[in-house]
């Protein structure tokens, strides 16, 4: 069976985030009055599996081994069965 995955990958609190500072600052320079601005990454990709669960193990497993760094992000595995 195909599912659909969709992985969101931010930093961990307390990170500084340079790509979120020069978004925040150009906002305010256009007048834009936001706070915590925060930069997400997402990667979707189907993948094939016999078992909803066991898909969101090995996608885990990617995201420990090349998809982010744990040290310092954190993310998020949604894992959906793909519409054909």
């Amino acid at each position: 069976m195909k599912y659909d995955a969709e992985v969101k990958i931010s930093l961990k609190n307390g990170m500084l985030n340079p790509e979120a500072a020069t978004i925040q600052r150009a906002l305010a320079l256009l007048d834009y009055n936001v706070e915590n601005t925060a930069t997400v990454d997402m990667i979707k990709f189907t993948i094939e599996g016999s078992d909803q669960e066991l898909v969101k193990k090995e996608v885990d497993e990617m995201c420990q081994r090349l998809l982010c760094n744990p040290v310092i992000h954190d993310y998020t595995i949604k894992i959906s069965p793909k519409e054909e």
